[in-house]
């Protein structure tokens, strides 16, 4: 297919990549050009605008946030305006319900096909093609979007015809993964003033839950490894916050949820803009009184 990608940072990067390696001709977009050499060198077009990257059957978008994305897509000659009928708009940023359904209607209105495919795993796993995609969005569009998806990772679940429910599957994701870090954090600052090895305690962890998000986690709280963020801290509160918005609107009450918001606040107002956000797991030692790791 011929594919434009906006948002090089580290996830859009690498899934360029991987669209590249499957054989897709990729057409790149990025504020900082720069960012686009090393595709370029690796077969990309480079594109000097939002619309000149939107000339083929489909665009996919990969930015940080609602307000990055309602620019790029909503915007003057943006991806909305630029993109012909029947084209296919596959937007893999958390974003709010609120701004999915938005654009679905946008594109609806515009005859164009639009998929919510937002995407669980961290810039390793984007380049191992080792993501796992969430899409939702109108049969047809699914099936249009499903070669781009199935090269960016392991495994593409399909989990409605409305676009935006990706989007709250994707936000309840984030927040069971910040859940984790939380309470590893928590009990990692228990046995370490307990006196017990971190690394052993690691071990016993992997046997009882053994999976992505403690192994990960626990080995990055347990060290204090939180630069470069690959994941960084603000991201993770801006999720938080979508996610209470989602929450308020359907009327579910979240105190855990409510919790994390204050965790991610409590870390950027002590100066942690540029850590990752498993930094958070890292407050329960300071709490504690113990120095960091």
């Amino acid at each position: 297919m011929k594919v434009g990608l906006i948002g090089l940072g580290h996830m859009g990067v690498a899934m360029a990549g991987n669209l590249l390696k499957a054989g897709h001709e990729v057409t790149v977009y990025n504020r900082t050009p720069a960012k686009a050499a090393a595709l370029a060198a690796r077969g990309a077009k480079v594109a000097a605008s939002v619309a000149e990257a939107c000339r083929g059957d489909a665009v996919l978008t990969m930015l940080a946030n609602d307000e990055a994305v309602e620019s790029v897509v909503l915007g003057r000659d943006g991806v909305a305006a630029s993109l012909r009928r029947e084209a296919l708009h596959v937007s893999s940023s958390t974003i709010s319900v609120a701004l999915s359904r938005r654009l679905a209607q946008e594109h609806t209105n515009k005859g164009q096909r639009y998929v919510a495919a937002p995407v669980f795993g961290r810039p390793e796993a984007a380049a191992a093609a080792e993501l796992v995609v969430v899409a939702a969005g109108e049969h047809d569009a699914v099936a249009v979007a499903r070669p781009l998806l199935s090269a960016l990772g392991r495994k593409l679940f399909v989990v409605s015809d409305t676009p935006e429910a990706a989007n709250l599957v994707k936000l309840s994701g984030n927040f069971l993964n910040a859940s984790v870090i939380e309470s590893l954090g928590e009990a990692l600052a228990l046995i370490s003033k307990g006196g017990i090895d971190r690394q052993r305690y690691l071990e016993i962890l992997a046997s009882l839950f053994n999976v992505p998000a403690y192994n990960i986690y626990g080995a990055l709280i347990a060290s204090g490894r939180f630069e470069p963020a690959g994941f960084a801290a603000p991201l993770g509160q801006k999720d938080i916050r979508l996610l209470l918005t989602a929450a308020d609107t359907l009327g579910v009450p979240m105190p855990v949820a409510s919790l994390l918001r204050d965790r991610f606040l409590t870390l950027i107002a002590q100066g942690g803009e540029r850590l990752d956000w498993s930094a958070i797991g890292g407050l329960a030692a300071r709490d504690a009184g113990m120095a960091p790791s």
